[in-house]
């Protein structure tokens, strides 16, 4: 093995973002086991959705998308989630392609947990960045600037091939 590089032909072995996905699922784990503690069953990766649906009001699957920054694809299977759960509802929106979700009487009733625990997290992340001998927020934002200088397409393209 060389410089944490393992001695193997499947790149996939090398993975430069595994550690900081296993960071945060562990602490997205953290998070739902505090859920549980306090007997709310919502999975942490709805949260946003809910207090965005709170706090907007009722939007169409697209908008809420949008809203949450994810896709369209992934906000229909949260939204089918959050149904099944009986936290939202949906209903026809103004064209025939379109849902409009809206909370239910359970969802708002978590809204005042789920809005405390967003601000708690966000107070403990930045407490946690506060001790870190660097940034990671600045960290993150160098990387963008670095990647505004040259693009993350064109240092990988530099790497590869011309042609396969």
């Amino acid at each position: 093995m060389t410089e944490g590089i393992p001695d193997s032909d499947d790149p996939t072995d090398v993975g430069f973002w595994r550690p900081l996905r296993r960071l945060q699922d562990a602490m997205d784990a953290e998070i739902a086991r505090l859920y549980a503690e306090r007997g709310v069953d919502v999975r942490p990766r709805h949260t946003m959705p809910l207090i965005r649906l709170g706090r907007r009001g009722p939007m169409t699957i697209r908008r809420l998308a949008e809203a949450t920054e994810v896709t369209h694809s992934a906000m229909s299977q949260t939204v089918a989630s959050l149904r099944g759960d009986g936290l939202v509802t949906t209903r026809p929106g103004p064209d025939a392609r379109t849902r409009v979700v809206e909370l239910t009487e359970a969802g708002r009733e978590l809204l005042p947990f789920l809005e405390a625990e967003w601000r708690a997290t966000e107070e403990a992340i930045a407490e946690l960045d506060a001790e870190l001998p660097y940034s990671l927020t600045r960290v993150v934002a160098d990387m963008a600037a670095a990647l505004e200088r040259r693009p993350f397409r064109d240092r990988i393209a530099d790497r590869l091939p011309d042609a396969p």
